[in-house]
């Protein structure tokens, strides 16, 4: 996994073959733990690697928690919102997948519906009834070095689908593994975990 991942590129800027605003279904025969049952919203992908943000996997904490630990007022009717645990890289950073009405300190447009941001003033923004109308939070991030992520979809670890982001603002978390599956027609629960290459 890579410690750093450059968010430089806009969604216009694409290369072919680029996986950017595509789901990651995790196959079940994927037993990782950090990723078995997930769906991976991937926000960065070329040539050098891939980052992604996990949008399934809930932690015990509420947004309301991450406002009082950066001392600010919850003016917002988002607090009891369910932070995930976007991925094993950096979990104590927050990034924040949001639509796309504007844009803050270090805001990478994805696509023209999504975005993602990773300062500290879009969560000011939220605290304050500011934010964007839709949001994900997250700690931490999933990254894959040069060739990583391509071997394991060779490998059969990860299904891939474009993204729907009624999907990730939404389909409640426990329902988007399955949710993701169905947009091409496959139940994954029917999917044998010893599957190999069709």
């Amino acid at each position: 996994m890579n410690e750093k991942s450059t968010l430089t590129t806009s969604y216009d800027e694409l290369t072919p073959g680029s996986l950017r605003d595509h789901f990651l279904i995790a196959m079940p025969g994927l037993n990782d733990s950090s990723f078995a049952h997930t769906v991976t919203y991937i926000c960065e992908h070329s040539d050098k690697g891939a980052m992604g943000v996990v949008i399934n996997t809930a932690t015990p904490m509420l947004l309301k928690e991450i406002f009082s630990q950066m001392d600010l007022d919850d003016l917002s009717d988002q607090g009891d919102q369910i932070v995930m645990s976007g991925g094993p890289v950096q979990p104590e950073r927050g990034f924040v997948l949001h639509s796309n009405e504007a844009k803050w300190q270090s805001t990478l447009e994805i696509s023209p519906d999504i975005s993602l941001t990773a300062s500290r003033d879009i969560i000011t923004a939220l605290a304050a009834g500011r934010g964007p109308k839709q949001c994900l939070i997250a700690l931490g991030y999933a990254g894959w070095g040069e060739g990583q992520l391509e071997a394991e979809i060779a490998a059969n670890s990860w299904l891939t689908v474009p993204a729907d982001k009624d999907i990730i603002f939404n389909t409640p978390f426990e329902e988007r593994w399955t949710s993701a599956a169905q947009t091409l027609g496959i139940d994954v629960n029917l999917i044998s975990s010893t599957a190999g290459h069709a």
